[in-house]
């Protein structure tokens, strides 16, 4: 059992206001979240982002939006296609509200303004992307498909005066009600304004969209706001997070050298699926034979070819070849990437380009229902702080954008059918205070990189836990942004590692050097961690099987 603070150190609140709803983060999530809860119950609504409206994962997306709106394509194939992916622990109604829903969304997006790319002939342009087996991922500008849907709803929320944004304010804590649940969110505005420094805003219901959890570890593609502070703060409330061992690594990211550290360049799989391969130092295409899709494999399959060979042959990375693809073809198609490899020395047109795996998504986060409610009454959760059952171990290419928009819908459908949960009293918050000093982020990220990153086992994920133990202990007595993501961080790190460490298997994105058989039958279901005054817990739970071979058993003594 760990010990885990159960609230972070924030000082008294020095200002109070009010709104019926508070949504947490501002990517495609939270402002498709707020502008739908807006139109259909009519509330008011609050969205707070660590940095300013425009920022967050979402803007990165570089590959695009899936959803089944080509000729020949159907929602029963792409929820095939997903379920491949999802190695036997998908949520299969989620996975059915996702595709048959997507369309729809995908539409009310172009409705609102977004401009995907088109053919000559004026159809949606569709690519292919890993895992995929039809073409089905909507893309804008080329290579900068989450800008351009992060413009159009930022024009959508600014656009809407009864939508309140705040700005440079993160997320400390939940305020506990007294009838159990959310009476409230306290934060700390950064900056000056109408409210600064820690405050609190009393609501009736918190919709958490807050991103991942990237910068647990040293290399990543998510932003530097990407510190868990959606999963911490549900976590400390008493929600439970479910399946956050299974962490995607983006399989090419651009290898910047062995000191690099925090966001890297992605170099999006729709290169792949353009035609890109991959190679090793000696010119092999390796990932000939390791998979029927080859080069366009799961993200699971093609990160750990690429990281058995890089041990295979001890060089600190592979190569894309996409040299074929011409200088014309680049610069249409994959504007942003190009300018990218360009400012780090690389023209992909001529030169190989060097990559290897790095974090990139989390698939699991705070467990929901079909509607985005947590375990916590008053408390939704949507995007990739959620585990909506949609991705299972191992997310398939391009739906997390698609996720978001939809489950983001379905908050608003049921708040509106049921009503906003009444308003609560808060009560005196006694859960235990701590926290973390920022000083030890670096050994943090180092030591989830090296013992809980691609490659696991029991020896090196145990003496992570024994590190993240000795990191947590180093108190902080000055509350302050840093202190408060180191914090959040550190649990989630700690989370993470007691998940990897329990699940002896290899199954989709978790890989385990000592359990290296894939899809252990026993094993098919989900890990669920809930922190309680005594400290960390986290259970084995049976999933419904996906189909007839999953057994979905119960393991015994599968508690810690």
């Amino acid at each position: 059992m760990t010990t885990l603070p159960q609230r972070l150190s924030a000082p008294t609140p020095g200002w109070e206001t009010y709104a019926d709803v508070v949504v947490i983060g501002s990517g495609i999530a939270g402002l498709t979240a707020a502008l739908r809860i807006k139109a259909e119950t009519g509330a008011s609504v609050m969205v707070v982002t660590k940095d300013n409206l425009s920022a967050g994962s979402t803007q990165w997306a570089q590959g695009g939006i899936a959803a089944a709106l080509g000729e020949g394509d159907s929602p029963e194939e792409h929820l095939e296609d997903t379920l491949v992916a999802g190695a036997g622990v998908c949520d299969v109604e989620a996975v059915r509200a996702l595709v048959t829903e997507g369309p729809d969304a995908v539409r009310e997006l172009i409705a609102l303004g977004t401009q995907f790319d088109h053919t000559s002939a004026g159809e949606l342009s569709l690519t292919r992307e890993g895992g995929h087996h039809r073409d089905r991922i909507a893309h804008a500008g080329g290579d900068a498909t989450g800008a351009e849907i992060q413009r159009a709803l930022v024009a959508a929320v600014r656009a809407a005066p009864e939508i309140t944004v705040t700005e440079h304010a993160l997320a400390v804590d939940l305020i506990p009600g007294a009838a159990g649940g959310v009476a409230g969110v306290t934060l700390h505005v950064m900056g000056e304004g109408q409210h600064d420094g820690v405050g609190a805003v009393m609501c009736r219901a918190v919709v958490l969209a807050s991103g991942g959890l990237g910068q647990v570890f040293s290399q990543t593609t998510n932003p530097s706001v990407s510190t868990g502070d959606g999963m911490a703060l549900a976590l400390r409330a008493g929600a439970v997070l479910r399946d956050l061992e299974f962490v995607q690594f983006h399989p090419t990211v651009m290898y910047l050298g062995p000191d690099s550290r925090g966001q890297q360049p992605l170099i999006s799989e729709a290169v792949r699926g353009e035609g890109a391969f991959l190679v090793d130092w000696a010119g092999v295409r390796f990932m000939q034979g390791q998979h029927e899709l080859a080069d366009l494999a799961p993200r699971d399959v093609v990160a750990k070819a690429i990281t058995r060979r890089m041990l295979e042959t001890g060089k600190p990375h592979m190569w894309l070849d996409a040299r074929h693809l011409g200088r014309e073809f680049w610069e249409k198609r994959f504007p942003t990437i190009l300018a990218s490899c360009r400012s780090h020395g690389i023209d992909p047109s001529t030169d190989l380009i060097p990559v290897a795996p790095a974090c990139h998504y989390a698939s699991g986060g705070v467990a929901t229902d079909l509607h985005g409610q947590s375990t916590l009454s008053g408390l939704f959760a949507t995007g990739e702080v959620a585990c909506s059952g949609v991705h299972g171990a191992n997310r398939l290419a391009s739906n997390s954008l698609l996720e978001g928009l939809v489950f983001s819908r379905r908050i608003a459908a049921k708040l509106a059918a049921d009503g906003l949960p009444p308003r609560q009293e808060p009560i005196t918050d006694r859960r235990t205070p701590g926290l973390v000093d920022p000083s030890v982020f670096p050994a943090m990220q180092q030591v989830m990189t090296d013992k809980v990153g691609v490659l696991r086992n029991a020896a090196g994920i145990t003496e992570a836990l024994g590190s993240l133990a000795d990191l947590g202990s180093v108190g902080c007595d000055q509350p302050r942004t840093r202190a408060w993501e180191m914090s959040n961080l550190i649990a989630i790190s700690t989370v993470l590692a007691q998940a990897a460490l329990m699940r002896e298997e290899t199954r989709g994105s978790h890989w385990r050097e000592d359990f290296p058989d894939r899809d252990d039958p026993t094993w098919a279901g989900h890990i669920d961690a809930v922190c309680g005054p005594d400290g960390l817990h986290l259970s084995f739970h049976p999933a419904a099987p996906t189909d007839p071979s999953v057994s979905g058993a119960v393991i015994p003594g599968a508690t810690s």
